[in-house]
């Protein structure tokens, strides 16, 4: 009997991971932003060599405001205009998920933000669709199998979130599993789309929403009670709802903070974005400990690779780090994900016994 492998990054990069909340144009190579500005003569990157382009898009994400670190986007988003450009991202993305260990991913992006070369939305999520499956099978050339599917995104800023509701039920059996809202969360609360989520209730599809990240719990309450989300992006701000005013056992919770534990509502935490946009103050203050202390259903996330010069790996070893997080809580916060996933429940559950419940039985010893 072996005893239980080293908890680094070289060992937490051998688990098995599942990610829910991960962007697609928030998590491009840099030399890959390079390559594919020069072929589309976009000429208004800020640096011309790949380390510097990095080093870059994770200063200017690290300035405490969502809306200046949403801004870095413009770039990513302005060479993924192009059938080449968004099947490449997306391959890459597929190949650089299952190279760290991520067995299952949802990877999301906003097909309305990609027509300036005159695509269509169908053509934008074909296109991105083809991408993934060439980079799964890549990957499994490689010996990383991973099961990509897409979540597509609406602005909540914008006017398009009833099409692009249409536009995931319309690509639901093609490797689309639901529809997500993002962008600026201040003055652009979910209920200005109900109509797209109504449309996609009564087509049963899956939706998660962005809230309680840069705003309060009004925007966790009414991405729950008036649009019927099945999880919550982010949702960091759901603490607002609990008080604990002595020991962990003496918490109390809100009807809002109730509701999320008690439907065991899943949380999209991803502990490096919500610090680099001031959603908490550094990552010991992050409540992912709190929750997870509360069952509260708890996933890691990336959001942003690129952003956040992150991945699933350091984002696990960084929680590791943090709070002292053992294999079995690992495993715990993978099957957390997998249990939420946008896919059939015999493909979660067979992913859960045949992959992740093996791999970490392997790294317990």
């Amino acid at each position: 009997m072996t005893g239980p492998a080293p908890l680094d990054l070289a060992s937490i990069r051998r688990a098995p991971k599942a990610l829910l909340h991960d962007h697609l144009d928030g998590g491009l190579r840099p030399a890959t932003v390079l390559e594919l500005a020069a072929d589309c003569g976009y000429d208004e990157l800020p640096a011309s060599d790949a380390a510097s382009l990095g080093a870059w898009f994770r200063d200017a994400a690290d300035s405490g405001s969502l809306e200046r670190y949403l801004e870095t986007f413009a770039h990513t988003v302005a060479v993924m205009q192009t059938p080449e450009g968004l099947r490449r991202v997306a391959r890459e993305c597929a190949i650089d998920l299952a190279a760290d260990g991520v067995v299952y991913a949802e990877v999301r992006f906003a097909p309305e933000q990609h027509l300036e070369k005159g695509l269509t939305l169908d053509e934008v999520v074909e296109h991105t669709l083809a991408g993934f499956r060439e980079g799964e099978a890549i990957a499994a050339e490689q010996g990383n199998v991973i099961r990509v599917t897409c979540l597509l995104t609406a602005m909540r800023h914008a006017a398009r979130s009833r099409e692009i509701a249409e536009l995931t039920v319309r690509f639901r059996d093609a490797g689309v599993g639901g529809f997500d809202i993002a962008g600026a969360e201040a003055g652009f609360p979910p209920t200005r789309h109900l109509d797209a989520f109504e449309y996609l209730r009564v087509n049963h599809a899956h939706f998660t929403i962005h809230a309680g990240e840069a705003f309060g719990l009004p925007s966790i309450h009414e991405a729950l009670a008036f649009c019927g989300c099945d999880r919550l992006g982010h949702g960091v701000r759901i603490t607002d709802d609990i008080s604990v005013p002595g020991e962990i056992e003496d918490a109390q919770l809100g009807l809002v903070a109730n509701y999320v534990r008690d439907m065991r509502v899943p949380l999209e935490l991803c502990p490096s974005s919500n610090v680099q946009t001031g959603a908490v103050p550094s990552l010991d203050k992050h409540p992912f400990d709190l929750l997870a202390r509360l069952r509260f259903r708890v996933t890691v996330n990336t959001d942003n690779r690129l952003m956040s010069d992150t991945s699933m790996s350091e984002e696990m070893s960084k929680l590791v780090d943090t709070f002292g997080y053992g294999w079995s809580d690992l495993e715990r916060f993978t099957i957390n994900a997998m249990k939420s996933a946008f896919i059939p429940f015999p493909d979660r559950l067979k992913i859960i016994d045949e992959v992740i419940k093996p791999g970490y039985a392997v790294l317990l010893g």
